[in-house]
């Protein structure tokens, strides 16, 4: 702790950003925006104090590759991530899990994704019937619910009056806005997050039936199967609540992101009519690149690594002494359309398959990223991309859709955190080719 007792230790102690603060700690209107502000006038790497907790953030070459290297036994992704979705989720989620989100997505699992993305899209454009008017984050957060409760929800999850119950349920219990609006934490905690627990009863009254539905229903639910035989030794009431406790924390960090950027997809394909047909035609390798091109201008994602253990950040210029309990940060709405000219710009051919196809403008390949670096690269990024580019090019076949929106649809302004909700409604109007 530093002399006052109050805060981990940092040292040399780097410039202390003294009006910012983050918002789930303090009323602040642009995070992002705050945070692009103090880099301009303190340089890259600077400390927020906010609320309890002490913040040191790095935007250089060398100290974003540091931060990448950090070790996870001395610096955790994980506890960071979880400091910030507690603030949202019922603690009884992260307890005793059996199975983890990043168990789900091997390199096997991909033909099963693959085959319940085309199931989820099916009854998707179903729904929609053959003409009308919807919200695009709207119309995608729904399909993403479906998406992920046909891969591990269950029978009969992902359909009928069980998948409605089940997607509300996740739209009240979505994690995602401890980040997209931080500001709403503290009436969260004031209830005692009421609404999260009324929620999570609901999944666990809804997957328990499921389990009940599985025998004989196992060839078309591999994966619930084995969250299932997690439990395979626990008493019967236990055994449901455990499932299902794992299903729904598999499916708020699995989900909370995926909607938003195979929304924000949508929107820059239809304002392209060029690139909208080359998907139309069935271009799965354009699709794709367009999918990683809308996530990285889309990132609002604030990547943190919480102490545990003393760590040195080598910034290029200065080396830091991080004392246990503080957070490493840096942010890569800043980052991902700064770090080299023209990155501010939407451009699907800067991308080779899921890499840059030339990096070298970059003082580091660590400072442009969509589903992260090293070992904290994403695993569901293979999900990931193949549900968006499957989505977008079955849309754009199914239907003929017209944005009915004015200008470019801007992101939330306090979110800090994940890929970018809209600010406003988005509609489309559509009709069956």
């Amino acid at each position: 702790m530093d002399r006052a007792g109050a805060r981990p230790t940092i040292s040399p102690m780097p410039p202390v950003a003294a009006t910012v603060g983050l918002p789930w700690d303090t009323a602040v209107e642009d995070p992002v925006g705050a945070l692009a502000k103090a880099r301009r006038e303190l340089g890259d790497t600077f400390v927020v104090d906010s609320g309890e907790d002490r913040y040191l953030f790095t935007f250089s070459p060398v100290g974003v590759v540091a931060f990448y290297g950090l070790p996870e036994e001395r610096a955790s992704k994980g506890l960071a991530d979880w400091r910030m979705l507690r603030r949202k989720l019922p603690d009884e989620i992260f307890v005793g899990r059996r199975t983890l989100p990043h168990q789900l997505f091997g390199r096997d699992d991909v033909a099963t994704y693959l085959a319940n993305v085309e199931r989820a899209l099916d009854a998707a454009v179903d729904e929609l019937g053959d003409a009308g008017e919807v919200d695009l984050f709207d119309f995608t957060r729904r399909l993403g619910h479906r998406v992920g409760l046909a891969s591990w929800g269950g029978p009969g999850s992902a359909s009928g009056a069980r998948f409605d119950r089940l997607a509300r349920a996740f739209d009240a219990l979505d994690g995602s806005e401890s980040f997209v609006h931080p500001d709403a934490m503290a009436a969260v905690a004031a209830s005692g997050k009421a609404t999260e627990r009324a929620a999570l009863a609901v999944v666990v009254e809804e997957v328990g039936l499921s389990l009940q539905e599985l025998p004989g229903a196992e060839p078309g639910h591999g994966l619930f199967v084995r969250v299932a035989a997690a439990w395979a030794d626990a008493p019967p009431v236990d055994r449901a609540v455990g499932v299902a406790l794992d299903v729904a924390l598999i499916h708020v960090a699995s989900m909370s992101n995926l909607f938003a950027a195979l929304g924000w997809m949508l929107v820059d394909l239809l304002t392209r009519p060029d690139e909208l047909s080359r998907v139309r035609a069935g271009d799965r390798a354009r699709a794709e690149v367009c999918a990683l091109e809308s996530t990285r201008l889309a990132q609002r994602s604030i990547m943190a690594r919480y102490v545990v253990a003393p760590v040195t950040l080598d910034v290029g210029g200065a080396r830091y002494e991080v004392g246990a309990g503080a957070t490493v940060a840096t942010l890569l709405p800043l980052t991902n359309t700064t770090a080299a000219a023209g990155l501010e710009l939407w451009d699907p051919d800067r991308w080779n398959r899921r890499r840059l196809a030339d990096p070298s403008a970059l003082a580091a390949v660590e400072l442009v990223t969509v589903f992260g670096h090293g070992r904290h690269t994403c695993p569901a990024q293979p999900f990931s991309l193949s549900t968006m580019t499957a989505a977008a090019s079955r849309l754009f076949v199914a239907f003929d859709l017209e944005p009915g929106w004015e200008g470019h649809p801007q992101p939330v302004r306090n979110q800090i955190g994940g890929v970018a909700r809209a600010a406003g409604p988005c509609p489309v109007r559509y009709r069956r080719r």
